[in-house]
């Protein structure tokens, strides 16, 4: 919560609000509620640093607005689609016209007729001073489905989410930025979605919406572009939800990781902040062997890109999920091993929990009951399929399962020398049923908690949504891009989203894509680089040296001047490392992302609310890099005496710097001088 200045919103222009200096001294009275014409209005006062809000509660057609200062921050849609709506026999009803309600004990209860005959709706509305809950129910009717509909415009720009999935190509090549200015439509929206997700919005109003649920859930932020934002739970169990009133979004952000938490940790060390992992996806695919790894890691080394781990990705196994190597391409997986502790890498592996049917090891994990159920007939395993064939799922909710799977990872490690793992896959699927006393939530958890005892080497392990996925502190991977100029711009915005709904340690895609396209081109291989090499860390694989087309089956060899600029970026941010590890504490102690939008220091800066190619990197660098053809780009520069690393001067804010040139070789970095850590920044980046 932040007690300087208030934003007022109408529409999307956010204006400053300021309240005299006696009213914010006095304490917070509490909340009121009073009978207007046609609505119920519940009042809570601005406290020292809370803004205050009002709530007014239409009654001819149930809706809600809430509003601070005057003005309206969010509101509910209203017509034919409704506030409070759900789905009953085929088709979707709303909540109408308010029957009833009472003031007690601090809660607002209202009773609502609905578009459904028989159909009643009873609302609970309990305000705080910085928010208010909402929770709902649905009595008759026989209810599937709960949502609450959304005017878009009513609160500005909106944010968060996490990976989107758009009609245009999203998470892979679209990430709208904000949410409403593309379409959001994304269904299986839930805790066991591969997809990094939270049921967390917020808009540049300084509201936010969470929706606590461990469901999955129906989402549509403009979809059809319609203007409407839908948040759907798949369920008729009550609708729960927490509606954020604050003076910043960063204090909107901050409310939320109150309840969610901080991260307890780093799983990553400074070695890993400060090198590249080099990990063999997208530079082979499955067409791996031992000496094509060994060769792309001298190869590296003999360049000058060094890194900290050498990750062997994908079809190193003989089947996948018997966690073997296969003898026909890793003859002498030790002496790989050897050969790369020799040169000062780590080596990793890929793993999945997924044990596919031609697999001897599965045949072992259904004879001892190691694999989850089906869903559909609860006395057979769960089979589910995935890109790479049929598998079933090992239960961590067995605990003698978890000890069996664990112990092969273990087998591993001290056989051939394996530092660590890249965790792919989920650890639940619809299609399988939960063990007894387990939600499909819990196995986020459980997937969190055994891989937590491993060394990730730098790529994290994608778990979200449940208790315990923002306090583990895993470094967040990026879904697969593509390796178009398309996805190196959603890289970045999907960053954005991912770190501010609690998930600060994030990365990229693999620099320069991967998703089975043809390599990326040498002009997006090195803006990737350069454009990674300012974010807390960097995830690599196709070789700026030479790599393989994995469409064509023939070799791709970049020129030297690719090898050099990306041997810079790897330079620049290894000299960041410093200042970047400064911002990891300073997450651990107060769960700010280190990575974030313009508008989260600067939230009186309007043009920051749209800026798509631009961000913080803690307080101190603001990086610009140019994500796309050309050679010149515009960069908006917030309040403040900012130094241009490229240029060599001083720039006063607010200035819009057009036609900045930024050729191949330049990066337009700028540090903002006196902000906390801007003499180390100055000096790594100078």
């Amino acid at each position: 919560m932040l007690a300087a200045t208030l934003l007022a919103v109408t529409g999307t222009f956010l204006s400053p609000v300021t309240s005299s200096p006696a009213a914010a001294q006095q304490p917070a009275a509490g909340p009121s509620v009073s009978k207007a014409a046609g609505a119920v209005v519940l009042a809570q006062p601005a406290g020292t640093d809370t803004p205050g809000y009002r709530l007014e509660v239409a009654t001819g057609e149930l809706a809600l607005t809430t509003k601070r200062s005057g003005r309206t921050v969010l509101g509910t849609a209203g017509g034919d689609t409704g506030a409070l709506r759900f789905h009953a026999g085929g088709q979707w009803q709303h909540a109408t016209d308010v029957t009833d309600w009472n003031w007690h004990d601090g809660v607002l209860t209202l009773t609502a007729a609905t578009t459904l005959p028989g159909a009643t709706v009873t609302a609970r509305i309990t305000p705080q001073a910085d928010r208010y809950q909402l929770d709902w129910d649905v009595t008759g009717g026989g209810a599937d489905q709960l949502g609450l509909a959304y005017d878009l415009a009513s609160a500005g720009h909106w944010y968060g989410h996490g990976e989107t999935a758009t009609p245009n190509g999203g998470p892979g090549t679209d990430e709208p930025w904000p949410l409403e200015s593309g379409q959001v439509v994304h269904s299986g929206f839930g805790p066991a979605s591969y997809n990094m997700i939270d049921p967390f919005w917020y808009t540049s109003s300084s509201t936010g919406l969470r929706v606590d649920t461990g469901d999955s859930m129906d989402v549509s932020i403009n979809g059809g572009k319609d203007g409407l934002g839908r948040f759907t739970v798949d369920a008729p169990s009550t609708y729960k939800a927490t509606v954020f009133v604050e003076s910043t979004p960063l204090a909107v952000y901050r409310d939320y990781i109150g309840i969610v938490g901080k991260p307890a940790k780093s799983d990553a060390t400074y070695e890993q902040y400060a090198k590249p992992l080099w990990n063999s996806w997208a530079q082979f695919y499955t067409k791996v062997t031992q000496q094509k790894l060994l060769d792309y890691a001298t190869e590296l080394h003999d360049n000058g890109l060094d890194g900290h781990t050498i990750q062997l990705d994908d079809r190193w196994e003989s089947e996948y999920g018997n966690l073997t190597f296969n003898p026909a391409t890793f003859p002498d997986p030790k002496g790989l091993s050897d050969r790369l502790h020799a040169m000062g890498d780590d080596f990793g592996l890929w793993v999945t929990l997924w044990i596919n049917l031609d697999s001897v090891n599965y045949q072992y994990a259904v004879d001892h009951g190691y694999l989850l159920k089906s869903a559909a007939d609860p006395s057979k395993p769960c089979t589910v399929s995935w890109w790479n064939g049929t598998a079933g799922i090992v239960d961590l909710a067995n605990p003698d399962a978890q000890a069996w799977y664990v112990g092969n990872l273990k087998k591993l490690m001290s056989a051939y020398g394996i530092d660590g793992f890249k965790f792919d896959t989920r650890f639940f699927d619809e299609h399988c049923t939960p063990d007894a006393g387990y939600a499909p939530s819990d196995y986020q958890r459980l997937g969190a908690e055994l891989t937590d005892q491993f060394d990730q080497q730098g790529v994290g392990v994608r778990v979200h949504w449940t208790s315990n996925a923002h306090q583990a502190g895993f470094v967040t991977r990026q879904v697969d891009k593509g390796t178009g100029w398309n996805s190196l711009q959603a890289s970045v915005t999907q960053n954005l989203a991912i770190s501010t709904i609690g998930y600060p340690f994030v990365e990229t895609d693999m620099i320069g894509g991967s998703s089975g396209q043809p390599p990326a081109t040498k002009e997006v291989l090195v803006r990737w680089a350069q454009a990674a090499s300012l974010m807390p860390l960097m995830y690599a694989s196709t070789s700026p040296v030479e790599t393989n087309d994995n469409t064509t089956g023939k070799q791709v060899t970049y020129d030297q001047q690719t090898i050099d600029l990306y041997r810079a970026a790897i330079q620049q941010h290894e000299r960041l490392a410093p200042y970047i590890w400064e911002q990891v504490q300073h997450t651990l102690a107060n769960g700010d992302p280190i990575m974030r939008p313009l508008f989260f220091d600067f939230p009186q800066d309007q043009a920051a609310y749209t800026i798509t190619d631009e961000w913080m990197l803690g307080p101190a660098v603001l990086a610009a890099p140019d994500l796309g053809t050309g050679t010149t780009r515009s960069v908006h520069l917030p309040a403040g005496t900012w130094y241009d690393v490229s240029r060599h001067r001083a720039v006063h804010g607010p200035a819009t710097l057009t036609g900045y040139q930024a050729p191949l070789g330049v990066t337009p970095v700028f540090v903002k001088l006196g902000a906390p850590g801007a003499d180390k920044a100055l000096k790594a980046l100078r």
